[in-house]
């Protein structure tokens, strides 16, 4: 995997790109390099890397309003996307993580630490691309296009988070399955993402609050995601 795997490492700081050059060199990775957001959105266009490494405090415009605009348009939607940044605080990841970027570290790191996440990442997108999951997701009207990244209810646009999106997307794979906030916060967001459990409720509610935007249809899909009390949520189209 990390043979063929090209990772961009965006950083405003020369020695950083070095340091996390050299250590995915010797990882066996193939890496490019860009100081601001205007670069490396050139780079993703041109060369269309596995991953994106990314600092959140860039020149000309920050990470994280980089990660939204790549999250935002269908031809970079799905690049895995891991926030490299010295904003450690919770508030910062729970952010980062919003956006869409799919792991977030701290500085300083540890380089073996950032390897493994990134190993990490990359096998769950692989895994994900070769599951067959990129069909279309469909229960009654509701349809979720992976590829498209386009959710509708009777084909109507329902507009959400890329959160949001992840969630419902895991909901839609596994129906009918009770799962607590742990097992939520390591299957949607990953077993190396430290976040309180209100963090998943937040989620959920905005999840609902999505799929009520479309009024006037025949089932209440908001509804088909459940709260088990002292068990955690599951999907259904039976009653709770």
């Amino acid at each position: 995997m990390a043979e063929d795997s090209t990772i961009l490492i965006v950083d405003d700081e020369a020695a950083i790109r070095d340091v996390v050059g050299i250590t995915l060199d010797l990882a066996g990775f193939d890496t490019i390099k860009a100081a601001n957001a205007r670069d490396a959105h050139v780079s993703i266009i041109d060369q269309k890397p596995d991953l994106v490494l990314l600092d959140w405090m860039l020149p000309g415009g920050s990470g994280i309003e980089l990660a939204r605009r790549l999250r935002r348009d269908e031809v970079t939607s799905n690049i895995p996307i891991i926030m490299l940044s010295a904003k450690a605080s919770e508030d910062n990841k729970v952010q980062g993580l919003n956006e869409g970027v799919d792991d977030y570290v701290t500085k300083p790191f540890s380089p073996r630490e950032l390897v493994a996440r990134i190993k990490t990442v990359l096998r769950r997108v692989n895994a994900k691309q070769g599951d067959g999951h990129d069909s279309v997701l469909q229960v009654f009207d509701l349809q979720l296009d992976p590829t498209s990244h386009r959710v509708t209810i009777e084909d109507r646009a329902v507009e959400m988070g890329p959160t949001e999106f992840r969630l419902l997307k895991f909901f839609l794979q596994n129906q009918e399955k009770v799962f607590n906030r742990d097992q939520i916060l390591n299957l949607v967001w990953g077993a190396n993402i430290y976040l309180e459990e209100r963090t998943i409720d937040v989620h959920i509610r905005r999840l609902r609050k999505a799929l009520s935007q479309v009024k006037g249809t025949t089932i209440n899909y908001s509804k088909l995601i459940q709260t088990v009390r002292t068990a955690g949520y599951r999907f259904s189209i039976r009653s709770a």
